[in-house]
């Protein structure tokens, strides 16, 4: 799809109710984010997770279960059955939107049965060296048979075979191990954090083994012939071969017509080096999250008026190549309590989903949580659901044409969207994290009217014959001017 002004709603935060009703909701309300201006739904990973109705899809237990089979203690997951999720999908779809599918394939977790293997321990903050005289055999949990499933849609079998690592055994286990499998390698093709990132949690793919190679894509295939889903949201990429996911995103859009099958991958890196180097590897064929620009905004709204507003965008993925940014103010992981907890306090939230929602380049994401708030215990999250709707709004009417940045002072900045042919509207949107600020613009709109649809101003501000007016915003807040 053209993503030109398009906004994906991620539906769904950490601490959403168990209740399996998730799905549900989502077949409700389709219709009405379509028509405030979201053209796509990240939805959470719809399969079994091995803590069942209480895991949030991460801990992946059975890809093949979409809610459809009596394991890990229910038949639905944290959020309904399969053909909720399948109504779900088709309701996104015919309210005129795209569907995405968190899809998470590094690890397994809770496997049915366990097996005696040979493992190596492995240094846990250098995975690049094995403790010496350390291989020894080992009781793990590495054998999942799915007896609920029952061989339906898969007959696969996975053993210790098909992982590298684990990091638990059934005895004599004691914290912050990890133990490769004898024999084994880390993928070459990962982050270099601590030496070798291949290694994140439960029991850790094989993406080599050409069983699990073909196993994966045969899941992929029946995955978008069930649920007719329109892109993915690949978790934890920086943890698997670069190589493997371009490839099989590329397998499947192939597999499917060429569909587009939009990806964007989670590449946990403050450096935006580190995401230019993936998108390199993987030909393009993946979107990453600016994950640098989220980081500035976290730490601009904990620094208040001594962060300088002028560097906000420096060293962000939308700066550097806008069209492989996907912009994010907060997700599931960056929430309070979460494991990348950098949650962007809500003084600035409206400012930063400026800085995402009314400029040139990106694809932004609004966050479940940041529109609905939450009231779940342990997560309470506030709403900003009115002045997104206006963000929404004034993104669809008037963020088109040049854009003109007045960058230019630490604790104030603004930018002009100009306008096109089809949407001559202009729009001035200025900032400040200190007093209040005061910046005059050149409109290329003379003698023209502006009002500020944030509500922080009932002036109305007219430019001059040179098309220049001086525009305002509120201390510690935002104005969106819009051409009347």
């Amino acid at each position: 799809m053209a993503i030109e002004n398009g906004v994906l709603f991620q539906y769904f935060h950490w601490h959403c109710k168990p209740d399996g009703r998730l799905w549900l909701e989502v077949v409700r309300n389709a219709e009405s984010l379509q028509k405030i201006g979201i053209t796509s739904i990240w939805l959470p990973p719809a399969y079994k997770g091995h803590s069942g109705v209480n895991d949030t899809g991460y801990g992946v237990y059975d890809l093949f279960d979409l809610g459809e089979f009596d394991q890990k203690g229910s038949v639905h997951t944290k959020y309904g059955t399969k053909q909720e999720f399948l109504d779900a999908v088709k309701a996104i779809r015919a309210a005129g939107m795209e569907a995405y599918a968190d899809i998470v394939l590094n690890h397994r977790c809770g496997a049915d049965e366990t097996e005696i293997v040979d493992v190596v321990e492995v240094d846990m903050n250098d995975r690049t060296k094995t403790l010496p005289d350390s291989q020894h055999k080992a009781e793990v949990w590495t054998r999942f048979t799915f007896p609920g499933r029952a061989g339906k849609h898969s007959e696969f079998v996975w053993t210790h075979q098909h992982f590298t690592a684990v990091d638990h055994k059934v005895e004599g286990d004691t914290p912050d191990k990890l133990y490769l499998m004898a024999g084994k390698e880390f993928s070459g093709e990962v982050s270099k954090e601590h030496g070798n990132f291949d290694y994140l949690m439960g029991c850790d793919v094989d993406m080599y083994h050409p069983d699990v190679v073909a196993e994966l894509r045969h899941w992929g295939r029946w995955f978008i012939d069930t649920a007719d889903i329109d892109g993915f949201r690949l978790d934890a990429v920086k943890h698997i071969p670069a190589s493997f996911y371009r490839d099989y995103i590329n397998f499947l859009r192939a597999e499917n017509g060429d569909r587009e099958l939009l990806s964007i991958g989670e590449y946990w890196a403050t450096d935006v080096a580190d995401l230019h180097a993936y998108i390199e590897q993987t030909d393009g064929a993946i979107k990453l999250f600016d994950v640098p620009l989220h980081m500035t905004l976290s730490a601009a709204s904990k620094a208040g008026k001594d962060f300088d507003m002028r560097t906000i965008f420096d060293g962000s993925l939308v700066a550097e190549n806008p069209l492989m940014a996907v912009t994010f103010v907060d997700n599931h992981d960056t929430q309070p309590g979460q494991s990348l907890e950098s949650w962007v306090d809500d003084w600035f939230k409206p400012m930063a989903y400026a800085a995402v929602l009314l400029r040139q380049g990106g694809y932004p994401v609004v966050f479940y949580g940041d529109y609905y708030g939450a009231t779940e215990e342990h997560c309470k999250l506030t709403s900003h659901k009115q002045l997104l709707e206006v963000m929404l709004d004034a993104r669809r009417k008037y963020n088109y044409g040049d854009q003109h940045d007045y960058l230019d002072h630490a604790n104030c900045i603004a930018w002009l969207r100009t306008g096109d042919e089809a949407h001559p509207g202009k729009m001035v949107v200025i900032l400040s994290n200190g007093d209040a600020g005061t910046k005059r613009i050149n409109t290329f709109a003379k003698n023209a009217a502006f009002i500020d649809i944030a509500g922080h101003s009932d002036a109305v501000i007219t430019t001059d014959d040179n098309a220049e007016a001086d525009f305002t915003c509120p201390a510690g807040s935002l104005s969106i001017w819009v051409q009347k």
